[in-house]
Protein backbone atom coordinates (compact mmCIF):
# COMPACT_ATOMS: atom_id res chain seq x y z
CA UNK A 1 0.00 0.00 0.00
CA UNK A 2 1.34 3.44 -0.93
CA UNK A 3 1.90 6.05 1.81
CA UNK A 4 -0.97 8.10 0.34
CA UNK A 5 -3.41 5.23 0.63
CA UNK A 6 -2.15 4.26 4.08
CA UNK A 7 -2.60 7.85 5.27
CA UNK A 8 -6.16 8.13 3.94
CA UNK A 9 -7.04 4.68 5.26
CA UNK A 10 -5.71 5.57 8.72
CA UNK A 11 -7.95 8.66 8.82
CA UNK A 12 -10.99 6.85 7.44
CA UNK A 13 -10.82 3.58 9.40
CA UNK A 14 -11.90 4.97 12.81
CA UNK A 15 -14.94 6.58 11.16
CA UNK A 16 -15.77 3.37 9.29
CA UNK A 17 -15.42 1.34 12.50
CA UNK A 18 -18.35 3.28 13.98
CA UNK A 19 -20.83 1.23 11.92
CA UNK A 20 -19.91 -2.28 13.10
CA UNK A 21 -19.40 -1.01 16.67
CA UNK A 22 -22.94 0.40 16.65
CA UNK A 23 -24.41 -2.78 15.11
CA UNK A 24 -22.65 -4.95 17.72
CA UNK A 25 -23.79 -2.74 20.60
CA UNK A 26 -25.80 -5.52 22.22
CA UNK A 27 -22.80 -7.86 22.22
CA UNK A 28 -20.08 -6.25 24.36
CA UNK A 29 -17.36 -8.76 23.55
CA UNK A 30 -17.92 -8.33 19.81
CA UNK A 31 -18.20 -4.54 20.11
CA UNK A 32 -14.97 -4.24 22.03
CA UNK A 33 -13.22 -6.75 19.79
CA UNK A 34 -14.10 -4.58 16.80
CA UNK A 35 -12.85 -1.48 18.62
CA UNK A 36 -9.51 -3.09 19.46
CA UNK A 37 -9.16 -4.53 15.96
CA UNK A 38 -9.80 -1.14 14.37
CA UNK A 39 -7.33 0.51 16.74
CA UNK A 40 -4.58 -2.01 15.97
CA UNK A 41 -5.15 -1.78 12.22
CA UNK A 42 -5.12 2.03 12.36
CA UNK A 43 -1.81 2.00 14.22
CA UNK A 44 -0.31 -0.39 11.66
CA UNK A 45 -1.41 1.95 8.87
CA UNK A 46 0.26 4.88 10.67
CA UNK A 47 3.44 2.80 10.99
CA UNK A 48 3.32 2.19 7.24
CA UNK A 49 2.99 5.93 6.66
CA UNK A 50 6.03 6.50 8.91
CA UNK A 51 8.09 3.92 7.04
CA UNK A 52 7.22 5.67 3.80
CA UNK A 53 8.37 8.98 5.27
CA UNK A 54 11.65 7.35 6.34
CA UNK A 55 12.17 6.17 2.77
CA UNK A 56 11.68 9.72 1.54
CA UNK A 57 8.34 8.99 -0.11
CA UNK A 58 6.10 12.05 -0.34
CA UNK A 59 2.40 11.70 0.35
CA UNK A 60 0.25 14.67 -0.63
CA UNK A 61 -3.43 14.18 -1.40
CA UNK A 62 -5.92 16.93 -2.31
CA UNK A 63 -9.49 15.70 -2.02
CA UNK A 64 -11.10 18.77 -3.53
CA UNK A 65 -10.65 22.51 -4.00
CA UNK A 66 -13.26 24.87 -2.58
CA UNK A 67 -11.77 27.94 -4.27
CA UNK A 68 -8.27 28.95 -5.40
CA UNK A 69 -5.84 28.26 -2.57
CA UNK A 70 -8.51 26.64 -0.37
CA UNK A 71 -8.35 22.85 -0.50
CA UNK A 72 -9.09 19.90 1.71
CA UNK A 73 -5.62 18.42 1.66
CA UNK A 74 -3.66 15.80 3.54
CA UNK A 75 0.09 15.42 3.68
CA UNK A 76 2.81 13.81 5.76
CA UNK A 77 5.27 15.92 7.72
CA UNK A 78 7.36 15.14 10.82
CA UNK A 79 5.28 16.87 13.50
CA UNK A 80 2.06 15.35 12.21
CA UNK A 81 3.75 11.97 12.21
CA UNK A 82 4.51 12.31 15.94
CA UNK A 83 0.91 13.20 16.75
CA UNK A 84 -0.53 10.45 14.54
CA UNK A 85 1.73 7.85 16.14
CA UNK A 86 0.72 8.93 19.65
CA UNK A 87 -3.03 9.02 18.92
CA UNK A 88 -3.16 5.71 17.07
CA UNK A 89 -1.04 3.76 19.59
CA UNK A 90 -2.81 5.15 22.64
CA UNK A 91 -6.18 4.33 21.06
CA UNK A 92 -5.25 0.65 21.44
CA UNK A 93 -4.16 1.06 25.06
CA UNK A 94 -7.12 3.22 26.05
CA UNK A 95 -9.59 0.80 24.48
CA UNK A 96 -8.14 -2.04 26.56
CA UNK A 97 -8.31 0.16 29.66
CA UNK A 98 -11.88 1.24 28.87
CA UNK A 99 -13.01 -2.39 28.67
CA UNK A 100 -12.02 -2.90 32.30
CA UNK A 101 -13.22 0.50 33.47
CA UNK A 102 -16.61 0.66 31.78
CA UNK A 103 -17.52 -2.84 32.91
CA UNK A 104 -15.89 -2.60 36.34
CA UNK A 105 -17.69 0.67 37.04
CA UNK A 106 -20.94 -0.54 35.45
CA UNK A 107 -21.22 2.48 33.17
CA UNK A 108 -24.31 3.08 31.03
CA UNK A 109 -24.18 3.97 27.31
CA UNK A 110 -21.01 1.99 26.66
CA UNK A 111 -21.69 1.60 22.94
CA UNK A 112 -22.07 5.36 22.55
CA UNK A 113 -18.76 5.76 24.35
CA UNK A 114 -16.88 3.50 21.91
CA UNK A 115 -18.58 5.16 18.91
CA UNK A 116 -17.66 8.69 19.99
CA UNK A 117 -14.16 7.57 20.94
CA UNK A 118 -13.58 6.19 17.43
CA UNK A 119 -14.82 9.42 15.82
CA UNK A 120 -12.52 11.43 18.09
CA UNK A 121 -9.49 9.36 17.06
CA UNK A 122 -10.36 9.71 13.39
CA UNK A 123 -10.64 13.46 13.90
CA UNK A 124 -7.27 13.57 15.67
CA UNK A 125 -5.65 11.77 12.75
CA UNK A 126 -7.31 14.23 10.37
CA UNK A 127 -5.72 17.03 12.39
CA UNK A 128 -2.36 15.24 12.36
CA UNK A 129 -2.26 14.71 8.59
CA UNK A 130 -3.90 18.02 7.59
CA UNK A 131 -1.98 19.74 4.82
CA UNK A 132 -3.34 23.20 5.54
CA UNK A 133 -5.18 25.23 8.17
CA UNK A 134 -8.58 24.76 6.52
CA UNK A 135 -8.38 20.97 6.71
CA UNK A 136 -7.02 21.13 10.25
CA UNK A 137 -9.84 23.44 11.30
CA UNK A 138 -12.53 21.11 9.92
CA UNK A 139 -11.23 18.11 11.85
CA UNK A 140 -10.52 20.26 14.92
CA UNK A 141 -14.23 21.09 15.05
CA UNK A 142 -15.31 17.49 14.49
CA UNK A 143 -13.08 16.53 17.41
CA UNK A 144 -14.83 19.05 19.67
CA UNK A 145 -18.32 17.91 18.70
CA UNK A 146 -17.54 14.19 18.93
CA UNK A 147 -16.14 14.51 22.46
CA UNK A 148 -19.11 16.51 23.79
CA UNK A 149 -21.24 13.36 24.37
CA UNK A 150 -18.28 11.83 26.18
CA UNK A 151 -18.00 14.79 28.57
CA UNK A 152 -21.76 14.61 29.28
CA UNK A 153 -21.67 10.80 29.44
CA UNK A 154 -23.27 10.46 32.89
CA UNK A 155 -26.22 12.69 31.97
CA UNK A 156 -26.34 14.37 35.38
CA UNK A 157 -26.96 18.08 35.86
CA UNK A 158 -23.28 18.48 36.71
CA UNK A 159 -22.25 16.65 33.53
CA UNK A 160 -24.61 18.74 31.39
CA UNK A 161 -23.28 21.95 32.91
CA UNK A 162 -19.70 20.79 32.25
CA UNK A 163 -20.67 19.94 28.68
CA UNK A 164 -22.03 23.43 28.12
CA UNK A 165 -18.79 24.93 29.45
CA UNK A 166 -16.75 22.55 27.30
CA UNK A 167 -18.65 23.22 24.09
CA UNK A 168 -19.14 26.92 24.73
CA UNK A 169 -15.47 27.71 25.26
CA UNK A 170 -14.05 25.45 22.54
CA UNK A 171 -16.57 26.36 19.85
CA UNK A 172 -16.62 30.01 20.93
CA UNK A 173 -12.86 30.41 20.66
CA UNK A 174 -12.50 28.46 17.42
CA UNK A 175 -15.31 30.29 15.62
CA UNK A 176 -14.78 33.67 17.25
CA UNK A 177 -10.99 33.83 16.95
CA UNK A 178 -9.33 30.92 15.13
CA UNK A 179 -11.62 31.04 12.10
CA UNK A 180 -11.10 34.78 11.69
CA UNK A 181 -7.33 34.30 12.05
CA UNK A 182 -7.49 31.69 9.27
CA UNK A 183 -9.50 34.04 7.03
CA UNK A 184 -7.07 36.88 7.72
CA UNK A 185 -4.13 34.62 6.85
CA UNK A 186 -5.77 33.61 3.57
CA UNK A 187 -6.50 37.23 2.64
CA UNK A 188 -2.85 38.12 3.28
CA UNK A 189 -1.25 35.17 1.51
CA UNK A 190 -3.77 33.54 -0.82
CA UNK A 191 -2.98 30.15 0.71
CA UNK A 192 -3.34 28.21 3.95
CA UNK A 193 -0.84 25.46 3.16
CA UNK A 194 1.63 24.46 5.84
CA UNK A 195 4.99 25.52 4.45
CA UNK A 196 8.47 25.12 5.84
CA UNK A 197 9.59 28.55 7.05
CA UNK A 198 6.00 29.85 7.14
CA UNK A 199 3.85 31.81 4.70
CA UNK A 200 3.47 35.19 6.44
CA UNK A 201 6.94 36.68 5.98
CA UNK A 202 6.68 40.08 4.19
CA UNK A 203 2.86 39.81 4.31
CA UNK A 204 2.31 41.40 7.72
CA UNK A 205 4.45 43.31 10.19
CA UNK A 206 4.51 45.30 13.42
CA UNK A 207 1.72 45.08 16.01
CA UNK A 208 -0.52 43.22 13.55
CA UNK A 209 1.75 40.18 13.89
CA UNK A 210 1.12 40.08 17.64
CA UNK A 211 -2.63 40.50 17.14
CA UNK A 212 -2.82 37.69 14.58
CA UNK A 213 -0.72 35.46 16.84
CA UNK A 214 -3.09 36.20 19.73
CA UNK A 215 -6.10 35.26 17.60
CA UNK A 216 -4.49 31.92 16.85
CA UNK A 217 -3.19 31.27 20.38
CA UNK A 218 -6.52 32.00 22.07
CA UNK A 219 -8.57 30.69 19.15
CA UNK A 220 -6.96 27.31 19.71
CA UNK A 221 -8.89 26.81 22.95
CA UNK A 222 -7.78 23.20 23.30
CA UNK A 223 -4.30 24.48 24.25
CA UNK A 224 -5.96 25.77 27.47
CA UNK A 225 -4.03 29.01 27.90
CA UNK A 226 -5.38 30.99 30.83
CA UNK A 227 -7.99 32.43 31.07
CA UNK A 228 -9.72 30.10 28.56
CA UNK A 229 -8.78 26.96 30.47
CA UNK A 230 -11.99 26.41 32.46
CA UNK A 231 -13.39 23.81 30.07
CA UNK A 232 -10.65 21.34 31.04
CA UNK A 233 -11.23 20.95 34.79
CA UNK A 234 -14.98 21.17 34.16
CA UNK A 235 -14.75 18.11 31.90
CA UNK A 236 -13.41 15.98 34.77
CA UNK A 237 -16.99 14.84 35.51
CA UNK A 238 -16.57 12.43 32.59
CA UNK A 239 -15.44 8.79 33.03
CA UNK A 240 -11.70 8.34 33.42
CA UNK A 241 -11.15 6.89 29.91
CA UNK A 242 -12.66 10.13 28.60
CA UNK A 243 -10.28 12.13 30.79
CA UNK A 244 -7.44 10.13 29.27
CA UNK A 245 -8.74 10.97 25.79
CA UNK A 246 -9.04 14.66 26.67
CA UNK A 247 -5.65 14.97 28.39
CA UNK A 248 -3.36 12.57 26.58
CA UNK A 249 -4.66 10.99 23.39
CA UNK A 250 -6.47 13.57 21.31
CA UNK A 251 -8.06 16.78 22.53
CA UNK A 252 -5.40 18.82 24.34
CA UNK A 253 -2.73 17.31 22.11
CA UNK A 254 -4.63 18.61 19.09
CA UNK A 255 -4.51 22.03 20.76
CA UNK A 256 -0.79 22.33 21.43
CA UNK A 257 -0.04 20.49 18.17
CA UNK A 258 -1.98 23.19 16.31
CA UNK A 259 -0.18 25.99 18.18
CA UNK A 260 3.17 24.49 17.20
CA UNK A 261 2.05 23.99 13.59
CA UNK A 262 0.97 27.64 13.37
CA UNK A 263 4.27 28.90 14.82
CA UNK A 264 6.48 26.70 12.61
CA UNK A 265 4.51 26.41 9.37
CA UNK A 266 2.25 29.50 9.21
CA UNK A 267 4.32 32.25 10.84
CA UNK A 268 7.76 30.64 10.69
CA UNK A 269 10.21 30.65 13.62
CA UNK A 270 12.61 33.14 12.02
CA UNK A 271 9.85 35.57 11.04
CA UNK A 272 8.24 35.56 14.49
CA UNK A 273 11.67 35.97 16.06
CA UNK A 274 12.18 39.16 14.08
CA UNK A 275 8.90 40.68 15.28
CA UNK A 276 8.93 42.15 18.79
CA UNK A 277 5.12 42.06 18.98
CA UNK A 278 5.21 38.26 19.32
CA UNK A 279 7.14 38.29 22.60
CA UNK A 280 4.03 38.42 24.79
CA UNK A 281 3.31 34.71 24.29
CA UNK A 282 6.27 33.65 26.47
CA UNK A 283 4.82 35.60 29.42
CA UNK A 284 1.25 34.34 28.99
CA UNK A 285 2.43 30.74 28.71
CA UNK A 286 4.76 31.24 31.69
CA UNK A 287 1.93 32.65 33.79
CA UNK A 288 -0.29 29.70 32.84
CA UNK A 289 2.42 27.22 33.85
CA UNK A 290 2.98 28.77 37.28
CA UNK A 291 -0.64 29.68 38.08
CA UNK A 292 -2.01 26.26 37.11
CA UNK A 293 0.69 24.57 39.20
CA UNK A 294 -0.24 26.66 42.24
CA UNK A 295 -3.92 25.82 41.79
CA UNK A 296 -3.05 22.12 41.40
CA UNK A 297 -1.36 22.13 44.80
CA UNK A 298 -4.66 23.13 46.43
CA UNK A 299 -6.77 20.38 44.86
CA UNK A 300 -7.64 17.38 47.02
CA UNK A 301 -9.64 15.68 44.28
CA UNK A 302 -7.09 13.60 42.38
CA UNK A 303 -8.55 14.12 38.91
CA UNK A 304 -8.83 17.88 39.40
CA UNK A 305 -5.20 18.00 40.56
CA UNK A 306 -4.26 16.13 37.38
CA UNK A 307 -6.44 18.48 35.30
CA UNK A 308 -4.62 21.60 36.50
CA UNK A 309 -1.34 19.79 36.03
CA UNK A 310 -2.35 19.26 32.40
CA UNK A 311 -3.08 22.97 31.95
CA UNK A 312 0.41 23.71 33.23
CA UNK A 313 2.12 21.01 31.17
CA UNK A 314 0.39 22.10 27.95
CA UNK A 315 1.92 25.53 28.28
CA UNK A 316 5.37 23.94 28.32
CA UNK A 317 4.70 23.25 24.63
CA UNK A 318 3.41 26.78 24.08
CA UNK A 319 6.32 28.48 25.86
CA UNK A 320 8.78 26.24 24.00
CA UNK A 321 7.20 27.29 20.70
CA UNK A 322 7.24 30.95 21.80
CA UNK A 323 10.96 30.83 22.65
CA UNK A 324 11.45 30.69 18.87
CA UNK A 325 14.63 28.66 18.63
CA UNK A 326 14.91 25.40 16.69
CA UNK A 327 16.03 23.48 19.76
CA UNK A 328 13.07 24.69 21.85
CA UNK A 329 10.71 23.72 19.02
CA UNK A 330 12.24 20.24 19.14
CA UNK A 331 11.56 20.20 22.88
CA UNK A 332 7.97 21.28 22.27
CA UNK A 333 7.39 18.47 19.79
CA UNK A 334 8.98 15.87 22.06
CA UNK A 335 6.98 17.11 25.05
CA UNK A 336 3.78 16.30 23.17
CA UNK A 337 4.87 12.65 23.20
CA UNK A 338 6.36 12.71 26.72
CA UNK A 339 3.28 14.30 28.24
CA UNK A 340 0.96 11.92 26.40
CA UNK A 341 2.51 8.83 27.95
CA UNK A 342 3.11 10.32 31.38
CA UNK A 343 -0.29 11.93 31.83
CA UNK A 344 -2.31 9.03 30.48
CA UNK A 345 -0.52 6.84 33.03
CA UNK A 346 -1.60 9.19 35.81
CA UNK A 347 -5.22 9.27 34.69
CA UNK A 348 -5.27 5.51 34.23
CA UNK A 349 -4.04 5.23 37.81
CA UNK A 350 -6.72 7.63 39.09
CA UNK A 351 -9.42 5.61 37.35
CA UNK A 352 -8.02 2.33 38.64
CA UNK A 353 -8.04 3.68 42.20
CA UNK A 354 -11.62 4.80 41.84
CA UNK A 355 -12.86 1.50 40.39
CA UNK A 356 -11.00 -0.66 42.92
CA UNK A 357 -11.39 1.43 46.07
CA UNK A 358 -13.99 4.12 45.28
CA UNK A 359 -11.53 6.74 46.54
CA UNK A 360 -11.26 10.01 44.63
CA UNK A 361 -9.29 12.33 46.90
CA UNK A 362 -5.58 12.54 47.68
CA UNK A 363 -6.37 12.68 51.40
CA UNK A 364 -7.99 9.23 51.13
CA UNK A 365 -5.02 7.46 49.53
CA UNK A 366 -3.13 6.47 52.66
CA UNK A 367 -1.61 3.01 52.25
CA UNK A 368 -3.11 2.41 48.83
CA UNK A 369 0.33 1.65 47.40
CA UNK A 370 0.40 -1.56 49.44
CA UNK A 371 -2.94 -2.72 48.04
CA UNK A 372 -2.34 -1.51 44.49
CA UNK A 373 1.45 -1.68 44.02
CA UNK A 374 1.43 -1.95 40.22
CA UNK A 375 -0.92 1.00 39.86
CA UNK A 376 1.00 3.22 42.25
CA UNK A 377 4.43 2.31 40.85
CA UNK A 378 3.08 3.29 37.44
CA UNK A 379 1.73 6.51 39.01
CA UNK A 380 5.19 7.22 40.43
CA UNK A 381 6.73 6.80 36.96
CA UNK A 382 4.18 9.22 35.47
CA UNK A 383 4.94 11.62 38.31
CA UNK A 384 8.67 11.56 37.59
CA UNK A 385 7.96 12.40 33.95
CA UNK A 386 5.72 15.35 34.86
CA UNK A 387 8.40 16.68 37.19
CA UNK A 388 11.02 16.11 34.50
CA UNK A 389 13.33 13.64 36.18
CA UNK A 390 15.26 10.76 34.61
CA UNK A 391 14.77 8.02 33.59
CA UNK A 392 11.51 9.31 32.09
CA UNK A 393 10.64 11.08 28.85
CA UNK A 394 9.76 14.36 30.57
CA UNK A 395 13.41 14.93 31.39
CA UNK A 396 14.38 15.00 27.71
CA UNK A 397 11.71 17.49 26.63
CA UNK A 398 12.43 19.84 29.55
CA UNK A 399 16.16 19.65 28.82
CA UNK A 400 15.62 20.75 25.23
CA UNK A 401 13.24 23.53 26.26
CA UNK A 402 15.71 24.83 28.84
CA UNK A 403 18.51 24.79 26.27
CA UNK A 404 16.32 26.80 23.92
CA UNK A 405 15.55 29.37 26.61
CA UNK A 406 19.23 29.81 27.45
CA UNK A 407 20.15 29.99 23.76
CA UNK A 408 17.56 32.73 23.22
CA UNK A 409 18.70 34.51 26.41
CA UNK A 410 15.16 34.26 27.79
CA UNK A 411 15.95 33.79 31.46
CA UNK A 412 12.31 34.39 32.34
CA UNK A 413 11.38 31.23 30.43
CA UNK A 414 14.19 29.25 32.02
CA UNK A 415 13.09 30.49 35.45
CA UNK A 416 9.51 29.42 34.79
CA UNK A 417 10.64 25.91 33.92
CA UNK A 418 12.77 25.63 37.06
CA UNK A 419 10.13 27.04 39.42
CA UNK A 420 7.34 24.96 37.89
CA UNK A 421 9.47 21.83 38.23
CA UNK A 422 9.67 22.48 41.98
CA UNK A 423 5.90 23.08 42.07
CA UNK A 424 5.31 19.85 40.17
CA UNK A 425 7.29 18.01 42.81
CA UNK A 426 5.30 19.85 45.47
CA UNK A 427 1.92 18.58 44.33
CA UNK A 428 2.91 15.13 43.01
CA UNK A 429 5.42 13.71 45.49
CA UNK A 430 3.05 13.96 48.50
CA UNK A 431 0.69 11.58 46.67
CA UNK A 432 3.48 8.99 46.41
CA UNK A 433 4.41 9.52 50.05
CA UNK A 434 0.82 9.14 51.26
CA UNK A 435 0.26 6.04 49.11
CA UNK A 436 3.30 4.13 50.31
CA UNK A 437 4.12 5.49 53.76
CA UNK A 438 0.80 6.44 55.37
CA UNK A 439 -1.71 4.04 56.92
CA UNK A 440 -5.02 3.34 55.26
CA UNK A 441 -8.03 5.09 56.79
CA UNK A 442 -11.59 3.69 56.70
CA UNK A 443 -13.46 5.02 53.69
CA UNK A 444 -17.07 5.94 53.04
CA UNK A 445 -17.33 2.58 51.26
CA UNK A 446 -16.03 0.04 53.82
CA UNK A 447 -16.99 -2.83 51.52
CA UNK A 448 -14.12 -1.72 49.27
CA UNK A 449 -11.47 -1.33 51.99
CA UNK A 450 -10.01 -4.78 51.31
CA UNK A 451 -9.60 -4.19 47.61
CA UNK A 452 -6.68 -5.19 45.41
CA UNK A 453 -5.70 -4.03 41.92
CA UNK A 454 -8.27 -2.89 39.37
CA UNK A 455 -9.51 -5.32 36.66
CA UNK A 456 -6.75 -6.92 34.58
CA UNK A 457 -7.31 -4.87 31.37
CA UNK A 458 -6.79 -1.69 33.37
CA UNK A 459 -3.60 -3.02 34.99
CA UNK A 460 -2.26 -4.09 31.58
CA UNK A 461 -2.98 -0.68 30.07
CA UNK A 462 -1.36 1.30 32.86
CA UNK A 463 1.69 -0.98 32.75
CA UNK A 464 2.13 -0.39 29.02
CA UNK A 465 1.96 3.39 29.30
CA UNK A 466 4.32 3.47 32.30
CA UNK A 467 6.81 1.32 30.40
CA UNK A 468 6.38 3.63 27.40
CA UNK A 469 7.23 6.64 29.56
CA UNK A 470 10.55 5.05 30.51
CA UNK A 471 11.18 3.60 27.04
CA UNK A 472 10.94 7.09 25.51
CA UNK A 473 13.83 8.12 27.76
CA UNK A 474 16.12 5.29 26.68
CA UNK A 475 14.99 5.13 23.04
CA UNK A 476 13.92 8.66 22.04
CA UNK A 477 15.41 8.53 18.54
CA UNK A 478 12.22 8.18 16.48
CA UNK A 479 10.43 11.10 18.15
CA UNK A 480 13.57 13.25 18.35
CA UNK A 481 14.50 12.64 14.72
CA UNK A 482 11.01 13.62 13.60
CA UNK A 483 11.09 16.73 15.82
CA UNK A 484 14.47 17.74 14.41
CA UNK A 485 13.27 17.17 10.86
CA UNK A 486 10.38 19.52 11.61
CA UNK A 487 12.83 22.42 12.02
CA UNK A 488 15.12 21.27 9.22
CA UNK A 489 17.89 19.84 11.40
Amino acid sequence: MSPEMAMLAAIALPFIAVIPVAVAGGYPNVREGISIGAAILTFLLVVQVYLGLERGEIADVTLFEMMPGLTVRFTIEPLGMIFAGIASFLWIVTTVYAMGYMRGHHEDNQTRFFICFAIAIGSALGVAFAGNMLTLFLFYEILTISTFPLVTHHGTDEAKKAGRTYLGILIGTSIGLQLFAIIWTYVLTGTLDFTEGGILSDKIQGPMVGILLAMYAYGIGKAALMPIHRWLPAAMVAPTPVSALLHAVAVVKAGVFTVLKVVVYIFGIDFLGSEASSGWLVYVAGFTIIAASVVAMRQDNLKRRLAYSTISQLSYVVIAAAILTPISAVGAAFHIAAHAFGKITLFFAAGSIMVASHRKNVSELGGIGKRMPITMIAFAIGTLSMIGLPPTAGFISKWYILQGAVQADLMIAAGVIVVSTLLNAGYFLPIIYVAFFKKQKPSDHPEYDNHGEAPLPMVLAISVTAIGTVALFFWPDVALNLAQAMVGE
